[in-house]
C-alpha cells in the first residue's frame, strides 16, 4: 500500500466521502477505500497489485476469525460482510497510523469516558501518564486484553518491564468475555512466567522465572514455551519436574525431596526452594522448499547441513551438568561432515534442520533421488507466486547464516534439471535392493517424569538380553532429565548397546497441543519420517513401561507386505473387559468396516517405504482436519493412524508380539514376546505393583524386581565413577 500511495495513488477513508461527492469521474474502490489516480491513468497491474493487498489482508482477518465463525449456507454471507469490514477497518487503522494519527481501542474508551463524564472506570488502568515529558522518548504503550487468557499470561511480564523498568506510559483495558465457554471450562489451568529480567548479568544473576505462593496439595508439571527456533533442553534438576509435589512433613524444597532435612522442621519455618536449569543445545533453521518448476513443494526432497569448509568456526562443543555438579565438555570437527538432515514436508514445503551459530552449507542430500533430479536456483517467492532469478548460483549449496537469536524462514528453491521434468523424488523400479542388510536393530522411544525413566532402562535392559543382534535405541530427549540421559548412556556401555538422544521442534503451521501427555503422544507419531537421520532405514518402537521376552530380531525381519508399519492389533480374549472395548462398536466399529483396531504400545516401521509414501504427510494432514474439533483423537498416537486405514495400511503384527493384562487372557500369556502395563478400565493399580505382580513367575528369566536390582546396580556404578 505504502508503494502505492508514494507512486500512483492517494487514498481516502470510504466513510469520509460517503456523504460528500465522488472525488473525481476516474477512480477505484476496493472494501470500503476509494484510491484515486493522480495522473488520471488505472492500469491492469495496479488493479491486481490493489485486489492482491486487499485479498492477502482479508486472507488474514479470516484466519484470526476463523475459530469465532461457523460456516453454513445460512451464516456465509453475513460473515463475509463481517471479515469485509474488519478487514477495512484494520486497514484504515494501519493507514492512520502510518502518518502519526494513532487510534485505538484504548483511546476510544477514552474518549467516550469523556464524552459520557464516566468517572473510574473499573475496566481501565493507566500508569506513568502524569510523568511523560517532552524531553522523553515519545512512545506510549496501549493495550486491551482478555485478563483470562493465554495472551494475557505471555504478554504481562512485558507490561510491567515497560511500566517498571522503561517507565512507559502505559495505558490498559481489560475486555473480559461475558461468558467463560459453552462447557464453563477454564481459561486456563497452568501458571505461566516469562524469562525477561531486564536486571540480569550473564554468569552472576542470571535471567529467571520465578513462581511463589503455588499450590501445596497438587501435583504439578513443568513445561517451556520457547521460540520454534530454540532447541530448549533441561540441564539441571534434583526433583521431577513432570511430578513436582510437596511433602507434609519435609516440605516441597529440593533439600526435602533429597531428605536432609531438620527433623524439627515446619513448612512455615523456611523457604521451599525448588531450582530447576534449562539450557539452549541448537538454534535451529527451518523454511519452505518450492520446485520453481511444478510450482509446488517438492515433498520428500532429502536436505543435509553441513559446515562449511575454511572456516574457523569449525567445531562443534557441547558441555552438559552432571548429577554431581561437574561439567563434562565434548568436543568434535564439524567440518567436511554433515550435521543434520531432514525431508521436505507436503504442507508449505516445511523443513527444519539442527544447528549453531556459525556458516552453514544447506544441501541436497548427496547420492539422492533428488540430487539427481534438482539444482539449487535463486529466487524469491511473493504472495504464492514463484521468481527464478537469472543470476547464477552454485546448483549444489546454499548458505545459510545463524548470526542470532531469532531466526526467520528460509525460502529455498529447487529446479528441475532438462530432462527431469515429470521424475519422481522415489525410485519408480521396485527391482531396486532397498537396503543392504544391517547389522544392528534402531529401537525407539520416549518418556517423561521419573518413574517412566526407570521403567525405561527396564525396558532397554529387557530388549537388549534377549536380541540376538546389535541394538540402538533412539530416545527422544524433550522431556528427558539430564541424570537419566548421563546415566543411560554409562549404563548401555556396561549392558552392550547403544543410545543416541533425537529431537524435533512442533511445526507451527501444524495445530498445537497444551496438555503435555498429548504433546508426547503427538511427537510419537506425527514426525517419524523426520525425527531420524535418512540413513536409519527401519525403526521398531517400544514403550517405555514394557519388558520384552521375545527376540526382536524377528519383528526387525517380519515382511510387513508392502505396508509402511506394522501394529498388532488389540486382545479381545479377557472376558472381564470385553464390555470397555470402544473399537467393537460405536464411531470405531463403522469407520473400520472390519479392519482391526491396534495398539501403539508397540509397532515397527519401514522409514523407506514410510518416506517413498509420503505417509508422514498424510497423517499430519489428517491430524490437522481431526484435530480441529477438540474432542477427537482421545488417544493421539493410536487412534490417528487407526482412523487413517483406508489411506494408509497397517500390517497386522501376530498377536503374540504384546500381551496386555487389561485386553489378553491369562493363558495366552505364555505365548506373549513382549509384556505392556497397559491401565486397566476395571481398576486403577500403581504402575509398580503392576510390573512386580505381572512380569514374575516361571515365564521369565527375571522378575522385574530383578531387572529393577540390576538397573539400579548400574546407576550406582555410574554415580560412584563420577563422585
Amino acid at each position: 500500500e505504502k508503494k502505492i500511495i508514494e507512486t500512483s495513488f492517494t487514498t481516502g477513508s470510504y466513510n469520509s466521502w460517503s456523504n460528500r461527492a465522488m472525488p473525481m469521474d476516474n477512480f477505484v474502490s476496493v472494501n470500503g477505500k476509494f484510491y484515486v489516480p493522480q495522473e488520471g491513468e488505472i492500469t491492469k497491474e495496479d488493479v491486481g497489485l490493489l485486489l492482491g493487498m486487499e485479498i492477502g489482508r482479508s486472507k488474514a482477518t479470516t484466519r484470526l476469525l476463523q475459530d469465532h465463525l461457523v460456516f453454513n449456507d445460512e451464516n456465509n454471507n453475513k460473515y463475509f460482510e463481517v471479515i469485509s469490514k474488519v478487514s477495512a477497518f484494520l486497514a484504515n487503522q494501519f493507514s492512520q497510523a502510518s502518518k502519526g494519527e494513532r487510534l485505538d481501542m484504548v483511546h476510544e474508551v477514552v474518549r467516550i469516558e469523556e464524552e459520557e463524564d464516566i468517572k473510574d472506570n473499573p475496566f481501565r488502568f493507566a500508569w506513568n501518564m502524569d510523568d511523560a515529558t517532552e524531553q522523553q522518548l515519545r512512545i506510549q504503550v496501549s493495550v486491551a486484553l482478555d485478563p483470562a487468557s493465554k495472551a494475557a499470561q505471555r504478554v504481562a511480564p512485558f507490561l510491567l518491564t515497560f511500566r517498571d523498568v522503561l517507565k512507559l506510559p502505559l495505558q490498559m483495558v481489560l475486555i473480559p468475555k461475558a461468558l467463560v465457554g459453552d462447557d464453563n471450562e477454564i481459561p486456563f489451568t497452568s501458571y505461566y512466567r516469562f524469562v525477561a529480567d531486564p536486571k540480569a548479568i550473564p554468569d552472576v544473576k542470571p535471567p529467571k522465572a520465578s513462581f511463589s505462593n503455588l499450590p501445596t496439595n497438587h501435583i504439578l508439571t513443568l513445561r517451556m514455551d520457547v521460540p520454534e527456533s530454540w532447541n530448549i533442553q533441561q540441564t539441571g534438576s534434583v526433583q521431577d519436574t513432570d511430578n513436582l509435589r510437596c511433602d507434609i512433613h519435609a516440605g516441597c524444597s529440593d533439600e526435602a525431596h533429597a531428605g536432609v532435612v531438620d527433623s524439627d522442621f515446619t513448612m512455615q519455618d523456611k523457604r521451599q526452594l525448588t531450582s530447576v536449569e534449562y539450557g539452549l543445545k541448537n538454534l535451529l533453521i527451518f523454511g519452505q522448499c518450492y520446485d520453481a518448476t511444478k510450482k509446488t513443494p517438492p515433498n520428500g526432497l532429502q536436505l543435509t547441513l553441513s559446515k562449511k569448509k575454511g572456516r574457523s568456526l569449525d567445531a562443534e562443543t557441547r558441555a552438559e551438568v552432571l548429577p554431581d555438579g561437574t561439567i563434562k565438555v565434548f568436543s568434535r570437527s564439524l567440518e567436511g561432515i554433515h550435521f543434520s538432515d531432514t525431508l521436505v514436508m507436503k504442507t508449505v514445503g516445511y523443513w527444519q534442520l539442527r544447528a549453531n551459530p556459525g556458516i552453514w552449507q544447506l544441501n541436497i542430500a548427496p547420492e539422492s533421488r533428488g540430487a539427481e533430479i534438482f539444482d539449487m536456483v535463486d529466487g524469491s517467492v511473493t504472495r504464492g507466486k514463484i521468481e527464478v532469478s537469472k543470476k547464477k548460483v552454485n546448483n549444489a549449496t546454499k548458505t545459510i547464516y545463524v548470526k542470532d537469536f531469532t531466526a526467520k524462514s528460509s525460502v529455498l528453491l529447487v529446479k528441475r534439471r532438462k530432462g527431469w521434468e515429470k521424475a519422481s523424488l522415489f525410485y519408480e523400479d521396485k527391482k531396486i535392493v532397498r537396503s543392504v542388510k544391517e547389522e544392528i536393530i534402531h529401537v525407539f522411544s520416549l518418556a517423561t517424569g521419573h518413574l517412566y525413566e526407570r521403567f525405561l532402562k527396564i525396558m532397554m535392559l529387557s530388549v537388549t538380553k534377549r536380541t540376538s543382534m546389535k541394538v540402538k535405541f533412539w530416545l527422544f530427549e524433550n522431556y528427558l532429565s539430564p541424570t537419566f540421559k548421563a546415566s543411560a548412556e554409562a549404563m548401555a556401555k556396561r549392558i552392550g548397546c547403544e543410545v543416541e538422544f533425537v529431537t524435533y521442534k512442533w511445526p507451527e503451521f501444524l495445530r498445537g497441543q497444551s496438555v503435555k501427555q498429548r504433546i508426547i503422544w503427538g511427537y510419537k507419531i506425527l514426525f517419524l519420517d523426520v525425527l531420524f537421520p535418512l540413513n536409519v532405514k527401519k525403526i521398531i518402537y517400544v514403550d517405555a513401561d514394557q519388558v520384552v521376552r521375545g527376540d526382536l530380531k524377528e519383528l526387525w525381519e517380519m515382511d510387513l507386505e508392502g505396508a509402511p508399519y506394522g501394529y498388532t492389533p488389540m486382545c479381545s480374549s479377557r472376558e472381564s473387559t470385553l464390555g470397555y472395548q470402544f473399537w467393537k462398536g460405536g464411531f470405531w466399529e463403522s469407520h473400520l468396516r472390519g479392519r482391526p483396531y491396534h495398539i501403539s504400545a508397540l509397532y515397527v516401521v519401514d522409514l523407506e517405504k514410510f518416506r517413498e509414501n509420503l505417509v508422514g504427510d498424510a497423517l499430519r494432514s489428517t491430524y490437522q482436519q481431526l484435530s480441529a474439533d477438540p474432542n477427537s483423537l482421545a488417544n493421539l498416537d493410536q487412534d490417528l493412524p487407526n482412523y487413517a486405514q483406508h489411506q494408509v495400511p497397517i500390517f497386522s503384527l501376530p498377536q503374540e508380539w504384546l500381551w496386555c493384562e487389561s485386553w489378553c487372557s491369562d493363558e495366552s500369556k505364555a505365548a506373549s514376546k513382549t509384556i505392556d502395563l497397559c491401565n486397566n478400565p476395571l481398576h486403577k493399580e500403581p504402575k509398580v505393583s503392576m510390573a512386580k505382580r505381572i512380569i514374575s513367575g516361571d515365564l521369565f528369566q527375571e522378575s522385574w524386581i530383578e531387572l529393577d536390582a540390576e538397573v539400579e546396580s548400574h546407576e550406582k556404578e555410574y554415580l560412584d565413577s563420577i563422585s
